[in-house]
């Protein structure tokens, strides 16, 4: 049985984004954990190495409560919560419920690269018209239960890299990406927030957000001269910023 954390410390609660699973992480997590950080992956139900459990009944609510389940199991104290792409929205909706129930929990939430929604938004809400219609396209295949994962030459991967991301893509639940994700902005806003922008090259989707954090108050911004996944092409670094979020927090 795991020992609880020790409750003097933050810990970081990595959430992959699209497609992934907490494998994506796997360059990270020593990094951090040879600085003597406490950290954990989740890996979202229906991909990764839950890819099993896909389902019809896959919904943000579900994912968001896969990493609330991940820090009461882990009877974690103090967060910093990172979201990846599409895991903008599931953080968002676990910073509101947390918020709510356990106030102070969360130290820091850090959008890296991230979907970031007003309240009622979808994960599609800022994407272009072809962009949605091409995803409910290709949701058809499987009859509207999921939609298969882009090359990963999409994030700014290539070689080795684009090869070993692309061998362990899996579909993605298809039933969260037009489903709106109410919560208090407020309640959410009150935890500090650091968008973390990959620039090199930039992806297309993720550019509301871009422009968002750098035109509301409240953000700390970090620009990363890489690609979308930046935990696969650049993990030095990426690890290199979390501890320094993580040691202010």
């Amino acid at each position: 049985m795991t020992e609880a954390a020790n409750p003097t410390q933050t810990s970081i609660v990595l959430v992959h984004g699209a497609w992934h699973g907490a494998w994506c992480w796997s360059r990270v997590l020593p990094l951090l954990r040879s600085a003597g950080v406490d950290c954990h992956a989740v890996t979202l139900t229906g991909v990764g190495e839950r890819a099993h459990l896909m389902a019809p009944t896959i919904d943000l609510h579900t994912h968001v409560q896969d990493v609330i389940g991940l820090v009461e199991a882990e009877e974690l104290q103090r967060v910093v919560l990172v979201g990846h792409s599409y895991a903008g929205m599931v953080i968002t909706g676990v910073a509101d419920r947390l918020q709510a129930s356990h106030p102070g929990l969360l130290a820091h939430l850090v959008y890296l690269d991230a979907a970031l929604p007003y309240p009622g938004d979808s994960w599609s809400s800022h994407h272009s018209e072809e962009t949605k219609q091409a995803r409910i396209a290709a949701s058809q295949a499987s009859g509207g239960l999921s939609f298969p994962p882009p090359d990963a030459s999409l994030f700014g991967l290539s070689g080795a890299d684009r090869d070993w991301v692309n061998r362990r893509q899996t579909p993605q639940p298809f039933k969260l990406y037009q489903q709106p994700l109410p919560f208090d902005a407020e309640r959410v806003a009150a935890v500090p927030r650091t968008f973390i922008d990959c620039t090199q090259p930039a992806l297309a989707t993720i550019a509301p957000s871009r422009v968002r954090v750098r035109a509301e108050p409240g953000w700390n911004v970090v620009e990363m001269a890489t690609g979308h996944d930046p935990m696969v092409s650049e993990p030095a670094a990426l690890s290199q910023i979390l501890l320094d979020i993580q040691r202010r927090a």
